[in-house]
């Protein structure tokens, strides 16, 4: 999905529709759910003393033998070089991240800080030869443990499971477990997927430290560690390979594959790493019949159970094949199967990333089948184990994302990407329902596309690969990123089209589909996580979704006629900012009924079973049509007849915004705000900075005469920031339009300083730097830079480096160029620690100034952060050989 604008807010968004009032769960005196906009009908169900107990691993299953270490842990947070603490500043609901409600913490992680956590255990009962085992389902982004004060080991990878082998450094009663983490989110080389530390559409609030279950496991000291397992439907056998730590040789391997209770096929062999187990009569696993056998893998020593796991699979087949009409196509058990999915992004409202109970996990799954999807595409994330075991259960195809590395960052970004993504294939492997593996998304960090694409293919050839879903990618109509060769070497030739679905390109041997489209906006007041206008490609109202939707599904079956074989449609869920979901974010509200969406459904993938899961367990409600700001009229008669209470007046704020009416907002918008009882809190102040559209409105004058109280609350220089965007609004662009080619911008500025001190003539000089960028009169340009920038360094409206780098480049007088220097100084200070960009930028601006030895030394400190990024390397050369490094 496309990102379209980025909000203002720096912190997490936490709206709710009666501010100050808080519904929390009432659990612990030392535990508390934080406020939330919407929350789903499980967040009640939440205690810290039965955070999800089920068993974490249901492919590897010893069910006896572990001890769940999820609940409430002691946290602090420090800066990153700090050492381990004494003493920590609360209590954190584990295995919920920081950021999120059902932490009860609701705190960001910056780049610059560790986040530390702890809690005691009692060392389990061991008889002899056994060892503990420290499991995590998932840290983001780098997790280092210790025991009893020695540090056990570390981990990166934030979507990975990990264990550690502990036994040796337990003490016989109380042990105490520490875990730090780092995680810098979409600020360093981490893949991080759509979290940001500047929640915005499309990209969501970010998540930090341990979001998956925690717990020991005792074990045998010969022991099976994983099993890989692969099924062929051709010749019916299954073939188990199985990893196992081994200190006795005279151990020997039972693998026994039974259904309900009845054995087909037992073998007993020595130690070995490959086992074939021939099926009788071999049942298909699909989405219309998930059937799943089950497997159990023993060590016996003369006789005796060693250790023993249980497991399971599901006999499938999965590849491109051509149709009887010659046309390539996805083929499921040898048979042509569309697979309709949908743009699944495993986000809550209350947990982020961590569902807040085992049946919201599988709810999401049930419902979206229920619809009439086949098939699920998960985005950029990768989610818990038992997710996958209902996906293979409850019979869905699964399109998996690997999470996409950063753009623009060096080579230890790929490296990274590249390990953690071989270590979601390994961890996902045996799971039935992934069919796809999908490497990139529309190019988001994106290199190596051939050689990466064919590594995902020879590593796993028992699955197709996406290689570059939505590298082109189409707007209404109208191609957004052209590419000379987007599926190099893929099974699959993938477009994204919004909102309405398109035909992909033909390729002999690779099947087509349209990777996402749809994205249709639709509020439903109420059940927001903003109730600001929601996004979405384009936005309807209720009764036309509907039309639109069917319109879609239509399309797709004469696509699906020429030879088109899957569509993934966002999405199944609002998430955030986004309201282009079928249901609410809260699952609460489905706005087409269910019923209705699966009679869409059906004529596409011609068959009536996958609507059987509609059921008790899937209690929606429909959308109410009418409800929506057709009823505007209505609502300002009440206004005018005297209704002021705070619910109303919001909504009615809201509509008046919606509509533009601005008279009627700032007559009613002073209404609301008059009537908050906790103006300064980040909920209130980021509805009043937005429903704010001139001087002359109440927020205006809140922000202007309160900038540091503001700042403390939304994050550094919002007041300022939105004070500035009305003044342009309302002062600067008139101008332009009437100031001709040569604006007396000295005179405008000197005018709004008067009215608003430094902020007006700032964002005067600001906005005249930018109008000579854009004309290319370089004089002009340093000019304004400098006067921009000697008063802005601490609240710049633009990108500090790359600005100051069209600066170095184009610009020679020596007084804006020391400018420069001390502005790129300032900022990698205060923004640019670890950006290798800015400082190569402050060395060519001390080059260009003269500052030869000066410059070779910031140069030098940006090739040790980049050492094989090419540009650095080469103005290092030009500047100890005394060549320019500009033009």
């Amino acid at each position: 999905m496309m990102r379209m604008f980025e909000c203002k807010c720096f912190a997490v968004l936490v709206l709710s529709i009666i501010f100050c009032c808080t519904v929390q769960a009432q659990m612990k005196p030392n535990w508390k759910m934080q406020p939330v906009p919407v929350q789903t009908r499980w967040a009640k169900e939440v205690f810290p003393t039965n955070v999800l107990p089920e068993y974490p691993r249901p492919q590897l299953i010893r069910k006896d033998n572990w001890q769940n270490l999820n609940g409430l842990w002691d946290y602090t947070i420090t800066d990153t070089s700090a050492s381990v603490p004494s003493d920590y500043q609360g209590q954190i609901l584990v295995p919920f991240s920081l950021e999120s409600a059902l932490s009860g913490v609701q705190k960001p992680l910056l780049p610059s800080q560790n986040l530390w956590y702890r809690r005691s255990f009692i060392k389990p009962k061991l008889k002899r030869g056994q060892k503990i085992l420290l499991n995590f389902g998932a840290v983001d982004w780098q997790a280092t443990v210790f025991v009893n004060g020695k540090e056990v080991g570390k981990h990166t990878g934030g979507y990975t499971a990990f264990s550690f082998d502990i036994t040796d450094m337990l003490q016989l009663e109380n042990n105490e477990l520490v875990v730090k983490v780092f995680d810098p989110t979409d600020a360093g080389f981490n893949p991080h997927g759509k979290q940001t530390l500047y929640p915005a559409n499309i990209y969501y609030t970010a998540i930090s430290g341990i979001w998956q279950t925690v717990w020991l496991e005792t074990v045998s000291a010969s022991r099976i560690v994983d099993l890989g397992i692969k099924t062929n439907i051709e010749n019916g056998t299954v073939m188990c390979n199985i990893n196992s730590e081994m200190l006795d040789s005279n151990i020997q391997m039972e693998v026994t594959i039974s259904t309900e209770r009845k054995i087909l096929n037992r073998t007993i062999g020595k130690y070995k790493d490959l086992f074939s187990l021939k099926i009788p009569n071999v049942r298909l696993w699909s989405p219309e019949d998930p059937f799943l056998y089950d497997l159990s893998v023993k060590l016996l020593k003369k006789g005796k159970v060693v250790d023993e796991v249980n497991s399971y699979f599901g006999m499938r087949k999965v590849d491109i094949q051509k149709d009887s009409k010659g046309i390539d196509r996805i083929f499921l058990n040898n048979r042509p199967y569309f697979n309709l999915g949908t743009l699944d992004q495993g986000y809550w409202p209350e947990g982020l990333y961590t569902a807040p109970t085992d049946a919201a996990l599988k709810f999401d799954i049930e419902v979206i089948k229920a619809m009439g999807f086949n098939t699920i595409r998960k985005h950029i994330k990768v989610e818990p184990a038992r997710w996958y075991y209902y996906a293979d259960k409850i019979g869905v195809l699964v399109w998996q994302d690997f999470v996409n590395p950063p753009p623009s960052l060096p080579d230890n970004s790929k490296n990274e990407f590249e390990k953690e993504s071989k270590e979601i294939m390994d961890q996902l492997d045996n799971y039935t329902c992934i069919t796809t593996w999908v490497l990139f998304n529309e190019r988001w960090g994106s290199y190596d596309q051939k050689r990466l694409t064919e590594w995902v293919k020879k590593r796993d050839p028992s699955r197709i690969v996406n290689g570059h879903t939505g590298e082109l990618l189409y707007i209404n109509n109208q191609l957004r990123s052209p590419s000379d060769s987007p599926y190099v070497s893929s099974d699959i030739t993938d477009l994204h089209s919004y909102p309405y679905p398109m035909m992909a390109v033909k390729h002999v041997g690779k099947a087509m589909v349209c990777g996402e489209f749809g994205g249709v906006g639709v509020s439903v007041p109420g059940h927001q996580w903003t109730d600001l206008q929601g996004w979405g490609y384009i936005q309807v109202k209720p009764k036309e979704l509907e039309i639109k939707y069917k319109f879609m599904i239509d399309t797709l079956s004469k696509l699906r006629e020429e030879g088109l074989s899957a569509s993934i449609y966002t999405e199944p869920f609002d998430v955030e900012g986004e309201e282009n979901g079928l249901l609410t974010y809260d699952r609460e509200i489905v706005k087409i009924p269910i019923e209705k969406i699966q009679r869409i459904h059906n004529p596409l993938i011609q068959s009536n079973k996958l609507s059987l899961l509609y059921s008790n367990s899937l209690i929606v409600k429909n959308i109410d049509l009418n409800d929506t700001d057709d009823q505007y009229k209505q609502f300002l008669a009440l206004y005018e007849s005297g209704k002021r209470d705070s619910i109303f007046l919001r909504r009615l704020t809201l509509m008046a915004f919606r509509l533009k009416d601005q008279k009627c907002l700032t007559k009613i918008g002073k209404s609301y705000i008059d009537k908050l009882t906790c103006l300064y809190t980040k909920e209130n102040l980021f509805f009043i900075s937005n429903i704010t559209r001139t001087t002359d409105d109440e927020g205006f004058r809140i922000f202007q005469s309160n900038p540091e109280k503001i700042n403390k609350i939304l994050g550094r220089n919002e007041a300022e920031n939105m004070v500035k965007s009305i003044i342009s609004n309302e002062y600067i662009e008139p101008f332009l339009h009437i100031g001709g080619s040569s604006p007396n911008w000295d005179k405008m500025a000197t005018l709004l300083k008067s009215k608003y001190g430094v902020i007006g003539s700032e964002k005067v000089f600001g906005t005249a730097m930018i109008y000579y960028l854009d004309r290319k009169d370089w004089n002009s340009f340093g000019k304004y830079y400098s006067l921009y920038y000697k008063t802005a360094l601490s609240r710049s409206e633009y990108h500090i480096n790359n600005i100051s780098w069209l600066l170095f480049q184009n610009v020679n007088s020596p007084e804006d160029l020391e400018m420069g220097c001390q502005t790129m100084k300032y900022s990698i200070e205060h923004f640019d620690q670890l950006n290798f960009n800015a400082y190569d930028t402050y060395a060519n601006l001390l080059y260009k100034l003269g500052k030869r030895e000066a410059a070779i030394e910031w140069e030098e400190r940006a090739k040790e952060m980049a050492p094989t990024y090419h540009n650095v390397i080469e103005n290092l050369k030009k500047m100890k050989e005394g060549i320019n490094t500009w033009k």
